[in-house]
């Protein structure tokens, strides 16, 4: 088969833990399908955020379009039409004149979300429309013009006032939770896209984050919204007979922003065992990184990050491959 597979290990580099005797948790993974299938180790440049690096790779620009209206595309909410405004809510405690943003949120997201959806009669006027997925995070498309330049996470910063009447849903919200609300990032509306590289299509996305489905929908590939793990697998597996596939792995992204370095370690093993049973002859593979994301802060890294690859390019063990040039440059070379 002459179709390529794209596996995204979201955030997989990572600061050297000292739980794990200073080294990082994708070194200390057995990971013994990736290590046979894909023996050629490239790097590209990371970028602050996925939907900075998937747009890029799939494009070879980056976007113009803000993250929460990709979102909103991905989440199939209205965003097309100019008059709405998107916003990315994520759970978070104002407190003290700070954002600290919410990433255990077990015990709270089920309450979260009911207190936001009770007092959506506050947006009335606005016509809103809101969905959530992982983790209590949600977004909202609603008649606005507001855009507000507000704090990003995954670093705390100080509070700036959300305007209008999504900063009073907002603040009514953290009034009855101690501090815990939904805060608005990320927010802007639906604009241009650049045209995907033509050999990457036909393609289809699976993955259970809105963002990158965002940049999938957009491009015109054929997307899949999948929360389990698991089930990603075999709709993977079957789009592989009709075209490329882009496999999203973003709960290896979500355990670091929890400074879990022993659930990241084990959801890439997972991941690799996954690929075992349904990738077993897989010609034309490619792992690749959009950031580190460190189980000691919780926080995203700028750095370069590994490509691995079953693809020889010619290049060098250790070689840096520009990021818009890496899709174009690996399809030329496929079997």
């Amino acid at each position: 088969m002459s179709n390529t597979l794209f596996v995204l290990l979201d955030g997989a580099e990572d600061d050297p833990n000292p739980e794990m005797g200073g080294r990082k948790p994708y070194e200390v993974a057995e990971m013994p399908y990736l290590e046979s299938r894909a023996p050629h180790r490239l790097k590209t440049t990371g970028r602050g955020y996925t939907q900075l690096f998937l747009n890029e790779f799939f494009t070879g620009h980056p976007p113009e379009i803000p993250r929460a209206a990709l979102e909103a595309l991905g989440l199939g909410l209205p965003i097309q039409d100019p008059r709405r405004t998107a916003y990315r809510l994520s759970p978070a405690t104002v407190k003290d004149g700070m954002v600290h943003w919410y990433y255990n949120t077990a015990e709270i997201k089920d309450e979260l979300e009911e207190r936001i959806m009770s007092h959506m009669d506050m947006l009335a006027d606005h016509d809103p429309a809101i969905k959530f997925f992982i983790e209590g995070r949600a977004v909202l498309t609603m008649v606005s013009d507001d855009v507000p330049d507000l704090p990003a996470p995954p670093a705390d910063a100080p509070f700036k006032e959300v305007p209008g009447k999504l900063g009073e849903l907002v603040m009514t919200v953290a009034s009855e939770m101690d501090g815990v609300t939904g805060y608005p990032w990320g927010c802007g509306k639906f604009g241009r896209q650049y045209l995907a590289f033509p050999e990457l299509m036909p393609m289809v996305a699976v993955s259970d984050s809105p963002t990158s489905m965002g940049i999938c929908a957009s491009l015109g590939m054929e997307t899949h919204v999948i929360d389990d793990l698991e089930e990603r697998f075999p709709i993977a597996q079957e789009a592989l007979e009709r075209g490329n596939v882009f496999l999203h792995i973003d709960e290896v992204d979500e355990y670091s922003h929890q400074k879990d370095p022993f659930k990241k370690k084990a959801v890439l093993e997972q991941t690799d065992q996954l690929m075992e049973r349904y990738f077993p002859d897989v010609e034309n593979i490619v792992y690749f990184v959009d950031h580190g994301t460190s189980c000691v802060t919780g926080e995203h890294i700028l750095m370069d990050v590994p490509l691995w690859t079953s693809i020889d390019t010619g290049l060098p063990d250790g070689s840096m491959m520009e990021l818009k040039k890496v899709v174009q440059t690996l399809l030329q070379n496929k079997r």
